[in-house]
């Protein structure tokens, strides 16, 4: 184990250091982040489209009091679909077009250029190449203007990557030139934004929406269908469950070697698992069931207690026979129901923890496989909400497919944690304890 230890200290955690403080990787995650709370509240709208019963099994003369209120919801809520969903439409179902913005803002921060300025350039630039301008009859001959959406939602959620990073790195190249009008002080600032915005503005429309005209000439395809296919290969390997669950087994390795291993992968799984959940709620929207295992639920599995799925070992030192892990456990209790441990990561302590590695690292990737296969074979419902974090992973649980099944398949795994757990928890807690006693004995001797 020590010679693992040493292994990984050399090889893996100057990797893991390096994407920790990446620019790139920093503000994808930051930016992602951004978009959330808007996720969350368009997601409270599809709840409320989608009352927990199938009015198809239910018999409304037979039912009692609460059947029946749900029965009146679905009734309602089929009849207004439409109007209920708008704040959904224009929250999840933007989300390629707000990452775009919030992306280019987190990394123009890190330039320390005008974030604002660059997150309302890229805004535009994804709007130019990503949607089109249609005519839609509306009756008696008439038409009306509207945009393409597609790539508005999830399914333009890696374009808008891209090209968040390609405005800002084009932006930043013009401010390297020096090519800016310099005015005088007693020009408002405001005014100096404006004309220095001009040239960064024209030279990215100039350059992308070029390339996309190049396109579909060529190819026929637009930029994003073309960035697409590209993608979907790459896209197909991180949506395969073995290449996820290695992902949160090196995020749990970083952990290990005291690196914040969840800021490192954060950006990758929560991308992946974002445009899953995107998918199956379009799903949903249309009356369809969801069937995307891949969506942000899998990354709540893995993080049941916080990284290492510690809430299991959590139970374990609450009745633990050293003094110091009975009190951690009182004291962690309550914020490893909302997945937050670091008094069990750096209190235990987690890091270079040999006798506490194993389970450590390979308890959250063996929830996340059964998660998904859980979901495959149909015993829980595919998540399609995305719910807020940091709340207790129960209530995450039910939010995600409103199925009280994944609730109980959570803390199944919650169960199969203090398993694993178990054995090497009691090797740990003999150190701890013969540990206490020897300093006890040690403040004995020097009261003495």
């Amino acid at each position: 184990m020590k010679a693992l230890t040493n292994f990984l200290e050399k090889y893996l955690s100057p990797i893991g250091a390096k994407l920790g403080n990446q620019r790139h990787l920093q503000s994808l995650a930051n930016g992602m982040m951004m978009t959330l709370p808007l996720l969350v509240i368009g997601s409270i709208f599809m709840m409320i489209n989608n009352p927990p019963i199938n009015i198809e099994t239910v018999d409304m003369s037979t039912s009692n009091v609460f059947i029946r209120f749900l029965i009146n919801w679905k009734q309602w809520a089929i009849a207004n679909s439409d109007t209920i969903l708008a704040p959904y439409n224009m929250t999840f179902g933007m989300l390629g077009l707000m990452t775009s913005f919030s992306v280019s803002y987190c990394l123009a921060k890190t330039y320390k250029m005008n974030a604002a300025v660059s997150g309302i350039m890229t805004m535009s630039v994804f709007l130019l190449v990503c949607s089109r301008t249609v005519q839609v009859p509306v009756g008696d001959n008439a038409t009306i203007a509207a945009i393409t959406s597609q790539y508005l939602s999830s399914d333009g959620l890696f374009v808008a990557l891209i090209l968040s990073f390609a405005c800002v790195e084009i932006t930043r190249m013009v401010d390297k030139l020096g090519i800016k009008v310099k005015f005088p002080a007693s020009v408002p600032s405001m005014v100096a934004t404006f004309v220095n915005s001009l040239l960064p503005l024209l030279i990215n429309i100039v350059i992308i929406y070029g390339i996309n005209l190049i396109l579909i000439s060529t190819l026929g395809k637009s930029f994003p269908d073309a960035v697409m296919s590209l993608l979907t290969p790459a896209i197909e390997v991180g949506n395969n469950i073995w290449v996820f669950a290695g992902i949160i087994m090196f995020s749990n390795i970083l952990w290990f070697l005291g690196i914040n291993g969840t800021s490192v992968i954060f950006s990758i799984v929560f991308m992946i698992g974002l445009s899953g959940t995107g998918a199956n709620a379009e799903m949903v929207a249309k009356g369809l069931e969801p069937t995307n295992p891949m969506n942000l639920q899998l990354f709540r599995y893995a993080m049941i207690g916080g990284s290492g799925g510690t809430i299991g070992l959590i139970l374990l030192m609450w009745r633990s026979k050293s003094a110091k892990l009975k009190s951690l456990a009182r004291i962690s209790l309550v914020p490893g129901l909302c997945s937050i441990n670091e008094p069990i990561v750096f209190g235990v302590p987690m890091a270079y923890n040999p006798i506490m590695a194993i389970p450590y690292i390979f308890i959250p990737s063996i929830c996340v496989v059964l998660g998904y296969y859980a979901q495959v074979f149909g015993l829980i419902t595919p998540g399609y909400i995305a719910d807020p974090s940091f709340i207790p992973f129960f209530i995450q649980g039910w939010m995600s497919g409103m199925d009280i099944r994944n609730v109980i398949f959570m803390f199944l795994c919650v169960g199969l944690s203090v398993v694993i757990y178990y054995p090497f928890f009691k090797a740990y807690e003999k150190v701890a304890v013969q540990k206490e006693i020897e300093e006890a004995k040690e403040e004995e001797d020097f009261e003495w």
